[in-house]
């Protein structure tokens, strides 16, 4: 049986636990803030930040940066490339397990 998946064909930013988790709750809503984030993905702070500002950079969210009651919070949205960017990670890794 030959299997021809190129493995590298996926999405390196996304193949990540923790960054693939993070869009995956980003899927499902219209916004969520650095709390609720690192909580559903089970993150430390800093571990998440990391992982936020890769995915930012790659332009797959966006970020609202905001004051409430003087305390910083900080909002995260998928961008319309982070959510093509993850249907075309979910359609290759379909194809990895259908071979």
């Amino acid at each position: 049986m030959s299997n021809n998946f190129d493995y590298q064909q996926l999405d390196e930013i996304i193949h990540s636990r923790i960054r693939l988790a993070i869009i995956a709750v980003l899927v499902s809503v219209d916004e969520a803030e650095f709390t609720f984030l690192r909580d559903k993905v089970n993150a430390t702070d800093g571990n998440i930040s990391v992982h936020l500002k890769k995915l930012e950079d790659a332009g797959y969210i966006h970020v609202t940066k905001s004051f409430m009651e003087r305390k910083p919070v900080s909002s995260y949205k998928l961008s319309a490339k982070g959510r093509k960017a993850f249907e075309l990670y979910i359609e290759r890794l379909e194809k990895l397990i259908k071979k």
